[in-house]
Parts: C-alpha cells; sequence; structure tokens
C-alpha cells in the first residue's frame, strides 16, 4: 500500500512540474510576442486601419497569432491581403475587445503575410497590436 501511495505521489509531482513547464513556455513565447507590439492611431472617420491603400501590417515570427489591445473596447477584425489571391477577413467575424486587454483576432497565420484591422465603427481608435 505504501508504494501505491509513494507512486501516486511521484507522478502527480511529475504531472504538476510538466505544467508548469509548458505554463513557463507559453508565458515565454507570449512575451516575446507581445514585447514586440506595434502601436496604432486609426483617426475618427475610417473603418480600416492602416488606411492608405496599398499599405498593411505584415505577420513576423514573433507571433503565431495576430493580437491587439486597444484603449476602449471596440469590435474589430483581421482582414488578409495575399498576393495571388483575393483578400478575405479571419473567420468569426469582428472580435470585441476590452480595453488594456490583449484579444486574439485570428490564429496560426503564417509569417509575412498582409493585412489590416477592420473596425465595426468609424471613432478613433488606438492601442497596440503584435502579430
Amino acid at each position: 500500500m505504501y508504494i501505491r501511495k509513494r507512486l501516486a505521489a511521484i507522478v502527480a509531482t511529475a504531472a504538476l512540474a510538466g505544467t508548469g513547464l509548458v505554463g513557463t513556455a507559453s508565458t515565454a513565447s507570449a512575451a516575446s510576442c507581445y514585447g514586440s507590439a506595434h502601436s496604432y492611431t486609426k483617426p475618427e472617420g475610417y473603418v480600416w486601419n492602416p488606411g492608405t491603400a496599398g499599405k498593411y501590417y505584415t505577420t513576423t515570427s514573433n507571433c503565431a497569432d495576430i493580437n491587439i489591445k486597444t484603449t476602449k473596447s471596440v469590435k474589430v477584425n483581421a482582414c488578409f491581403y495575399p498576393t495571388n489571391a483575393d483578400p478575405y477577413c479571419a473567420a468569426g467575424g469582428y472580435k470585441t475587445t476590452t480595453a488594456g486587454a490583449w484579444k486574439v483576432l485570428a490564429t496560426d497565420v503564417k509569417d509575412g503575410t498582409k493585412f489590416k484591422f477592420v473596425f465595426y465603427s468609424p471613432a478613433e481608435s488606438t492601442g497596440v497590436w503584435a502579430a
């Protein structure tokens, strides 16, 4: 009986240690991704950011996802501009952000992908993004 309890304790400890390691790796990845964040300002009257024709943001190897942190709650989506195909927006439509918190708009996006943010409202919006 003692051996079973001891074995159970060892297995439980190993499981917790493994979980801690995974959590540390995820936290490190997020820190690296968010540490490379860029600021944005979308002026009032526009829904696209960047709003200039032919200008895009580009994903990097720093993040696997497209993330945004806004200064106020807004509805926003990410739209992609492939070189040899029509533009399209991320599945799921607009996502509502919480002021001051990171929101994932698209997951598993390839490095070098060109994209823009499309906001539901033409009101001014500021914040940071990481991709």
